[in-house]
This record gives structure tokens, C-alpha cells and sequence, in this order.
């Protein structure tokens, strides 16, 4: 059992639930989960041709959307983290924060079942604490 999980949530693809159950089951009594959404900000050369504040609006959406998937989970605390490397985010938060978990999804077996998605490897690559990578 873990005291101090990070569970990556990817809201785009619904893979939030069993994550976060994943998590709940990994957690010690009195232990803390946190789940983190990364949000990749548009790339500077594409804001050149966005509206202004675009940027911001996406931002904001992707906070209400955290939040609405967290409501019922009181015991949950969340962070946003911003950068065009979800692996690389992940990594250092956990290695920053004192996490001894980290919960994240991966590619779905089949024709390249013996590989992780490129987040997923990332991580478990460069992590200092266990990962527990779920296949959906």
C-alpha cells in the first residue's frame, strides 16, 4: 500500500474512473491521493493565428473539467499541470512531491502489446517511486 499516490487523469479519454478506483485500492488508511490532468498549452507557433486569449479559455475549460470528474471525490486533491510532455510533467511532480505511486493508463493490448504509449514509458522510465501502469 502507498501513502502518497499521483494518479494521471486523461479526461479526453475516459479513463479517469478506472484510474482513479485503481488508486483508491493501491492507498494505505490515512494515505493521500492527487490527481493530476495535463494540459498542453497551443503550441506558440499556432497562437499566432488563435484569437487572443484562447490560450487562457483553454486553460479555464480544462480546470471546470477536472473539477466536475472530482466532485464526488472528496478525498481527492487535484493539480493542473501545464506542459507539452504529459511524461515528462508527471515525472517531475512525483519526484518533487514525495509520491511513492503513480497510477497512469496505457495503450490497449493487441498488436503492440509488448509497448507502452510514450507517456506511460516516459514514466516509468524516469520515476523515482513504483508505477502502476492499468491496460484498458
Amino acid at each position: 500500500m502507498y501513502k502518497n499516490i499521483l494518479v494521471a487523469l486523461s479526461l479526453e479519454h475516459g479513463i479517469s474512473e478506472h484510474a482513479l478506483a485503481a488508486s483508491h485500492a493501491l492507498v494505505s488508511e490515512g494515505g493521500k491521493i492527487t490527481a493530476a490532468h495535463i494540459h498542453e498549452p497551443p503550441n506558440r507557433q499556432i497562437m499566432y493565428y488563435m484569437d487572443e486569449g484562447i490560450a487562457e479559455k483553454s486553460l479555464q475549460k480544462a480546470k471546470a473539467r477536472l473539477a466536475e470528474r472530482l466532485k464526488s471525490e472528496t478525498e481527492v486533491s487535484s493539480i493542473l499541470l501545464e506542459s507539452q510532455s504529459a511524461g515528462r510533467a508527471i515525472t517531475e511532480y512525483a519526484n518533487k512531491h514525495g509520491i511513492d505511486c503513480i497510477v497512469l493508463a496505457s495503450h490497449k493490448p493487441g498488436m503492440k502489446e509488448f509497448f507502452l504509449g510514450s507517456t506511460a514509458a516516459l514514466v516509468v522510465r524516469h520515476a523515482q517511486c513504483s508505477v502502476h501502469v492499468l491496460r484498458l
